[in-house]
């Protein structure tokens, strides 16, 4: 699977527990960031990842394209719900974008949990259903 990994300034502390919990699952997947987001996420764990420009610089707008071109399989963005982000219309096109696409999106640590618990069971390959796609997706 393709998963994107991004996380408001507020919440990189979270990620990077999230990250490091489930390195284990993460590391046989193909993985994706938006710039800081993704370089917490390779230190903390030492797996590769694809990183983006920052989410206000466009890197929203990048994952955002990845979901358009059936590029991504699930996407967890933990978001700052507290503090107003000057790119949020960015943020709402990329939600729009997961929704459109039927994306798995989980934008705090609950729903994060849950969707890679899932995946490590088995249960986002219900994405073949949705796309038709049946090439299997490794990690690069």
């Amino acid at each position: 699977m393709r998963i994107a990994l991004i996380a408001h300034d507020e919440k990189k502390p979270e990620m990077k527990r999230l990250v490091t919990a489930y390195r284990e699952i993460l590391a046989g997947h193909r993985l994706y960031g938006t710039g800081h987001t993704g370089r917490i996420v390779a230190e903390a764990t030492g797996l590769e990842v694809t990183c983006f420009h920052s989410g206000p610089l466009g890197g929203d707008q990048e994952i955002g394209a990845l979901i358009a071109q059936n590029a991504l399989d699930l996407v967890i963005f933990l978001r700052d719900p507290l503090t107003a982000q000057p790119h949020e219309p960015d943020v709402n096109a990329l939600i729009r974008l997961a929704d459109v696409y039927a994306v798995p999106l989980a934008t705090n640590l609950g729903a994060a949990e849950v969707l890679l618990r899932g995946l490590d069971a088995g249960f986002v390959n219900f994405r073949t259903l949705v796309t038709g796609d049946t090439t299997k997706h490794e990690a690069y």
